[in-house]
């Protein structure tokens, strides 16, 4: 499998934009009695990889379908690049990409065909085409332009994906549970990859996640459980603040779970 390669875009942040990439403050979200998610509040900046790290059921892809519009919180504020997402919502939405947890590809449709599709709805004209040949040379995909998505192996398709969801220049890229089926090799190389965006492309990047070992090398890792925020530091800061030896432990620790954890393992 080819690596993906590393991104060299300038990092610069567009002129009379905000800092942050991604502001939420006391957002919550209730279906019926339950709540979802109650008071959350995060940010992410520019160039940031922030890790938002929690089990099933925690509220993370509450929080991901109205970080993208699919639904409106009950209370609190979403920004996207300063944009607010109740009152400019075409502004905050031009500003993000995001990788579903599901796969969303067209498999009838070829790789180059499924990236022009998402061109033309970003409004994308003339250039479109040299933007999408970076993103499949970045990614190792030139040769598969042509071929149809479900040709291609999970991992690849997923790179795709992280292409297309690229294309139009975003400040802050959502990442949904981004690694679910993927290999160890290409879950490596994927998380790797997004580091990079942050480095050379002042992307900010949220990237939700289940697995532990994923967050390690987030520069701010934020653990939500049961839709409330718990704690937020990096990996050793959770480890010092909880006496664990191990991000897995500590946040285990932090949201209770340690006492099953124990059970399970007995």
């Amino acid at each position: 499998m080819n690596t993906l390669s590393e991104v060299s875009t300038s990092s610069s942040a567009p002129s009379g934009e905000a800092a942050l990439a991604l502001a939420v403050e006391e957002v919550s979200k209730s279906y019926g009695a339950v709540k979802a998610l109650d008071r959350v509040s995060l940010h992410v900046a520019r160039g940031e990889f922030v890790a938002l790290l929690g089990p099933n059921g925690a509220g993370k892809s509450t929080l991901f379908q109205l970080l993208t519009g699919l639904f409106v919180p009950d209370a609190g504020r979403i920004e996207v690049a300063g944009f607010d997402m109740r009152l400019q919502a075409r502004k905050a939405l031009a500003r993000l990409g995001v990788v579903f947890q599901q796969p969303t590809l067209d498999l009838d449709l070829s790789v180059v065909a499924n990236l022009r599709f998402h061109a033309r709805l970003h409004g994308m004209g003339r250039g479109a085409r040299a933007r999408i040949d970076a993103e499949l040379e970045r990614i190792g995909l030139t040769e598969r332009a042509k071929d149809r998505a479900r040709a291609l192996s999970g991992g690849n398709r997923r790179r795709v994906e992280l292409a297309r969801a690229l294309l139009h220049d975003p400040v802050v890229l959502l990442m949904d549970e981004p690694t679910v089926g993927l290999d160890p090799a290409s879950r490596e190389q994927l998380v790797a990859y997004v580091h990079s965006l942050c480095t050379h492309r002042g992307v900010g990047v949220l990237w939700a996640t289940h697995l532990v070992d994923e967050a390690e090398s987030a520069d701010r890792v934020i653990i939500l459980h049961k839709g409330h925020w718990i704690a937020t530091g990096t990996a050793a800061e959770l480890r010092e603040r909880t006496g664990q030896r191990s991000l897995r432990d500590a946040f285990l620790d932090l949201t209770g779970e340690s006492s099953v954890a124990h059970e399970e393992a007995v």
